[in-house]
This record gives structure tokens, C-alpha cells and sequence, in this order.
């Protein structure tokens, strides 16, 4: 009975968790505090178990797509990072690469035009309604190219 609890609330921590932000939280990319805007929230934990904090999904992807920028994390691949975003409607904590990201809604992130991400495509695709989005991505589907337009870069 005690390993079946112990179990329980092994599995209870992992799923339906809210990601973990104190007041003093600070984005990496846009110095920006955490708190204010918690359905925004993102994170990457290195192999080293340092946390970089985001105060969005689009300031996550800068730090993912060129992680060499900051060499204090020592990032030699994409498995030194363990990825979170919050589902914006429910402000749990989600691993990344399982999320759905909309582009081009109407709702802005403190970043400016970002990518709110989502459990399910059916929650993104009821959010890209709601406020006039363009398309539902998957991570895969998201690139520096598109992070760079929505940062009104055209490199």
C-alpha cells in the first residue's frame, strides 16, 4: 500500500505540476520577471542542473536554437536540455517537444509577438480561434527563422 501512494505521488509531481517560479525569477534573454505573466512562463534545465528561466516560449526557442550565446551553460547538444513551457490556459508545467504553439494570434506575451503553447491541438486550435491565430505548430515545426520574424529580425 505504501509503495502504491509513493507511486501516486511520484506520477502526481510529474504531471498536472505547475512550473515552480519565484518572485525573484528573471528572464535570461529579456531580463523580464517571471511572476508578472506566469502563462507565459518557459524554462531549460542543463545537464548540470542550472535552470535558465524565459518569459516566453519565443525567448526559450532564442536560448535553444543558439545556446552557444551563453557559454555559462555549457550546452554541447540538444540532450544537455531538459524543456518546459506552461500551457497557457492552465499554467501547467509541459515538456516542450510534447506542446502546440500558435502564431499569429492577437495575444501578446511581455516578449511582444510570441507562441503560446498548449497540452493538446485541440486547446491550441480553440485559442487560435478565440484570438484570431494563424496556424498550430509543433515543436519540430518552429525555427530560428520564425523566431527571428517574430522578433522582427529578417536575417
Amino acid at each position: 500500500m505504501k509503495k502504491l501512494l509513493l507511486i501516486v505521488l511520484c506520477v502526481a509531481t510529474l504531471f498536472g505540476a505547475h512550473m515552480e517560479i519565484s518572485k525573484d525569477a528573471t528572464c535570461l534573454i529579456r531580463k523580464i520577471k517571471l511572476y508578472t505573466a506566469p502563462e507565459w512562463a518557459a524554462s531549460i534545465q542543463v545537464r548540470s542542473g542550472k535552470i535558465a528561466y524565459f518569459s516566453s516560449p519565443k525567448s526559450m526557442f532564442e536560448f535553444y536554437f543558439q545556446p552557444g550565446k551563453w557559454p555559462e551553460y555549457n550546452v554541447k547538444s540538444e540532450d544537455d536540455m531538459r524543456i518546459h513551457v506552461t500551457n497557457f490556459n492552465t499554467l501547467e508545467k509541459i515538456p516542450a517537444k510534447q506542446a502546440f504553439f500558435v502564431y499569429g494570434s492577437s495575444k501578446i506575451s511581455p516578449a511582444g509577438d510570441d507562441l503560446p503553447a498548449f497540452s493538446t491541438k485541440q486547446e491550441a486550435e480553440a485559442f487560435l480561434k478565440k484570438y484570431n491565430g494563424s496556424r498550430v505548430m509543433d515543436f519540430s515545426q518552429v525555427s530560428d527563422g520564425l523566431i527571428n520574424l517574430l522578433n522582427g529580425r529578417t536575417r
